[in-house]
């Protein structure tokens, strides 16, 4: 069922300057999905959707239901709104899903069963109630490690499934799911939901209590959801609940640009509400107003290859523009000087330092680029992110490598001490305290002294003890390897959902080190973490100062810059390793690419490494496919001596190695694997495969015994 038809009382000036697509969108009547391109005004077309409807006479402001996927954007969209009819916003529905779950929830509290003051935990309220229950049940923390209690929790309430509905195969899955179903009563008893519950709990609530259902469904005639793609399973289940028989549901999105399932994100949703509803095809919104058409063409080139996607190609009245420029660096080094010697031509040539934006796949990336630019006195900012030196898990690295050269540091004591958690609490912590100032001592000294009176104290002073000897004759790179390693931190970080991105980082400073020792040439470990603080230092520019942009594409989302610096395009890294071995995992790097390419408006840049740093060793990688998937026209392939200008021959895939990464192969012993990596090169080159029986495998090339499946 649909809205009622269109009339036409609204004002003709809301249709102004919209595109014949803009426009069929804007005025469809009923249910529609509106696949809208990269820099194809989407929100435009959303923000007059309403005003016309509003206008239009077919809805009042109170029968709106429009869900963003931020806060920023819904203010946004009601600013947009009152700019464009003589409307009183305030309290329309408009907001993201857990703030509209909220306010359903506050409103009918006692049909949710919450009390009337019902409190909302963050992410670090929720792990503090966690530890709270875990050391209230006697339950070992280190087996089950808060953090991934945490994440389980999490996780399915997401996909909306209560403990009793969780499957759960071996005993240590039942314990999970046993504290999931005591988190809950916990949480219940104490009147509290964490983020994930505002969203199960209020889809409960419609579920369950048809008069709500029917009231919410016969108030709210027209929904609408920006960044459709974006929707979880659940999200999407609560927004077919409040559709009534003559509700209409208006969606805007892009399965191109679905880059979040690691988040929840079903890009699936978009196929499910066409055949849910009924409809045919989309509408599709194609113009660009952001780029000019040789980036388009290759971010068009690029989505091509995936399947599972319903279809569309950008084009422009903007003219072809220049070509994409590539450089095959021959290191991460000589990438991030390519990088500097690029932002100094296009400064000198007249752009803005903040018309550029260096972009990366993973985080640990950016060390290497930002020590180039800092070197060279460039202004730069990380959006929406830390500076390598700044992030935590390196501040607790660099804590455990100060220990090791001066016990001491007091400062890196309290910083460590009990982290990875191992049951040195307040009170020891205030009792070692006394005990160092009435002896007038270090923090370390007293601990020395009373570490028997604690069994974790104990553990952390033999801990730094042991890292001191096994670091004292090492050389710089594999000293902070080996207190990496031996410091508990991966093992940590590895229960955490977002664990594999610290864990990159902490491997990323050994090559910090190693960079280091040739640079300095010195394997002293102070002078190295004298340089770790200098790089730390009060250095970033300020949010609104002129100043490079380098973030991870991820956080590229939503942006648009004149010049778009792409780095890291190798196997592995992007697509990267893990994206490779799962399924669905490569079309969502390809979506990912497609969102890197469409940020630029007028230059492109794309880099490769031959060899990059990788736990202080050098690794050999392919170019990334990607590159390949460009047509060879629209590129112009650099020269190391005007890499800004002069085109040498286009790029092809080196032939060197005999599997892509990612390419599933069979090995006589260990069955199917996937190709991971490559090491060397000539004839005693390596080769890592990835099997699931067995794990990660080296094998030098010519002995290798593989075959392509």
């Amino acid at each position: 069922m649909h809205a009622s038809p269109p009339t036409d009382t609204a004002p003709q000036g809301l249709l102004d300057g919209l595109n014949p697509e803009q426009r069929a969108a804007v005025t469809a009547a009923g249910s529609a999905l509106v696949l809208a391109g990269a820099g194809s005004g989407k929100t435009r077309v959303l923000t007059t959707r309403i005003a016309w409807l509003i206008a239009s006479g077919q809805v009042s402001p109170w029968g709106v239901v429009a869900v963003t996927f931020t806060n920023k954007a819904a203010r946004e969209m009601l600013a947009r709104l009152s700019a464009l009819l003589p409307i009183d916003t305030r309290g329309m529905w408009v907001g993201t899903f857990h703030g509209l779950c909220h306010r359903l929830l506050r409103l009918h509290h006692r049909e949710a069963g919450l009390p009337q003051s019902f409190q909302i935990l963050d992410a670090q309220d929720q792990l503090a109630a966690i530890k709270r229950l875990l050391k209230a049940l006697d339950v070992d923390s280190e087996r089950f490690e808060p953090r991934r209690v945490q994440a389980f929790v999490n996780a399915h309430k997401e996909a909306g499934l209560r403990a009793p509905a969780v499957e759960a195969p071996d005993p240590y899955s039942q314990r999970l799911v046993e504290l999931y179903a005591e988190y809950d009563a916990q949480c219940q008893r104490e009147g509290v939901v964490d983020f994930a519950e505002l969203l199960l709990r209020a889809y409960e609530l419609l579920s369950r209590n048809a008069l709500l259902r029917e009231h919410y469904q016969s108030r709210f005639r027209h929904i609408l959801v920006d960044e459709f793609q974006d929707t979880s399973r659940l999200q999407y289940r609560w927004l077919r609940l409040l559709m009534g028989p003559e509700t209409a549901l208006f969606a805007v999105g892009d399965d191109d640009q679905s880059i979040y399932a690691f988040r929840g994100a079903h890009v699936g949703n978009m196929a499910q509400f066409l055949q849910d509803l009924g409809l045919a095809e989309p509408i599709r919104l194609t113009q660009n107003y952001r780029s000019q058409s040789n980036i388009l063409e290759a971010a068009n080139a690029v989505i091509r290859h995936n399947r599972q996607r319903l279809g569309k190609d950008l084009w422009t009245t903007a003219g072809a523009g220049e070509p994409i420029r590539h450089y095959e660096a021959q290191d991460d080094a000589d990438e991030a000087r390519f990088v500097v010697e690029l932002v100094q031509a296009l400064h000198e040539d007249g752009r803005d330092y903040r018309d550029i934006a260096v972009l990366y796949r993973a985080n640990a990336q950016s060390r290497a680029i930002e020590h180039a630019l800092f070197t060279a006195g460039l202004p730069y900012r990380v959006y929406g992110g830390l500076r390598f030196f700044e992030r935590a898990e390196i501040k607790h690295a660099l804590a455990y490598l100060r220990l090791t050269v001066n016990p001491e540091d007091d400062a890196a004591f309290l910083r460590v001490v009990n982290f990875p958690a191992r049951g040195v609490g307040a009170r020891t912590l205030e009792a070692i305290d006394a005990a160092a100032r009435a002896r007038g001592t270090s923090l370390w000294q007293a601990a020395c002294a009373m570490g028997g009176k604690n069994k974790g104290l104990a553990t952390f002073v033999a801990l730094v003890e042991d890292l001191r000897r096994a670091t004292a004759e090492l050389p710089l790179a594999e000293a902070v390897q080996t207190v990496v390693g031996g410091s508990g931190l991966i093992e940590h970080y590895q229960s955490e959902r977002d664990g594999a991105e610290r864990i990159d980082n902490l491997r990323e400073l050994a090559n910090a080190a190693a960079a280091f020792s040739v640079e300095a040439d010195s394997q002293d470990l102070a002078a190295f973490l004298a340089h770790a603080a200098l790089e730390a230092g009060e250095h970033a520019a300020a949010a609104h100062a002129d100043a490079v942009q380098l973030m991870t594409v991820h956080a590229a989302k939503g942006l648009e810059f004149h010049t778009v610096i792409i780095t890291g395009l190798e196997e592995g890294l992007f697509p990267h390793e893990n994206a490779l071995a799962t399924e669905g995992g490569l079309e969502e790097e390809r979506r990912l690419m497609y969102v890197a390419i469409t940020r630029a408006r007028h230059r492109l840049y794309l880099t490769h490494a031959r060899t990059r740093m990788l736990h202080g060793q050098p690794r050999y990688g392919l170019p990334s496919r990607f590159l390949d998937e460009i047509p060879p026209g629209l590129i112009q392939s650099l020269g190391r001596t005007a890499a800004h200008s002069t085109p040498v021959a286009a790029p092809t895939r080196t032939q060197a190695y005999p599997y892509p990464i990612g390419c599933r192969v069979q090995h006589t012993r260990y069955g199917e694997g996937v190709v991971m990596g490559y090491q060397g090169q000539g004839a005693q080159a390596e080769v890592r495969v990835s099997f699931p029986r067995v794990g990660e495998k080296w094998f030098i090339l010519a002995y290798a015994k593989l075959s392509p499946c």
